[in-house]
């Protein structure tokens, strides 16, 4: 009985020291807030869960105007503005177009393809978000102060990214994760200015007061 006690206290052990943190900091330097970017690891896949984030249309603004998922997940633009709104995408990885609809009305899309997709309102120019489908679930917003933990990640080799909307690009390391332990990055992104987008017929935005 003993030995299957220790044998048991054994696994257990083993269990809560699977994989290791990735732990770190991000900035962002030329302006911008660090809290703006999400850091994430790639390198292995994990299933997708079952939760379906929200990404809100409200005060013609996408709220949140960033987030992560992973990979076979859906997500939901719930229409909180009383006035129409659309939501479309002309990103290679995954190109969609909703059509307008009104206040309480919510559509959903699935993304079962990692990349990133930038989504737009063809409606308002100024409403803007960008969804990162990744390969799995290892992925987490910066703190305020800039600094960032990643729990759970396995043993091995990975490349972690940290990306932020306002940002000329990723910042991106290689690291070495090893049970129980911390594999500490620093990261730096680069602040640049919001581009123009064209609509989603390819065009520029025409006559952006008629609908506000």
């Amino acid at each position: 009985m003993r030995a299957l006690v220790a044998a048991l206290l054994v696994t257990l052990a083993a269990r809560a020291h699977a994989g290791g943190r990735v732990v770190g900091t991000v900035a962002l330097t030329g302006g911008g807030n660090a809290a703006d970017a999400i850091v994430y690891v790639v390198g292995f896949t994990e299933p997708a869960p079952t939760a379906t984030p929200e990404v809100q249309q409200k005060n013609k603004h996408f709220v949140p105007d960033l987030i992560a998922i992973t990979a076979g997940q859906a997500v939901s633009f719930p229409n909180g503005d009383p006035l129409f709104h659309n939501v479309f995408s002309r990103s290679a990885a995954r190109p969609f177009d909703l059509g307008s609809y009104r206040r309480g009305e919510t559509k959903s899309k699935a993304f079962p393809t990692t990349g990133v997709v930038d989504v737009y309102c063809n409606i308002h120019p100024e409403m803007a978000a960008t969804i990162l489908v990744l390969p799995n679930r290892k992925y987490t917003r910066v703190r305020a102060d800039g600094t960032f933990a990643i729990d759970g990640v396995p043993a091995g080799t990975w490349t972690v990214f940290a990306y932020a909307r306002q940002s000329v690009r990723p910042a991106s390391a290689k690291i070495t994760v090893v049970d129980g332990a911390d594999a500490k990055v620093a990261l730096e992104l680069t602040h640049a200015a919001d581009l123009a987008h064209p609509n989603k017929y390819g065009e520029a935005y025409r006559d952006p007061d008629k609908y506000r």
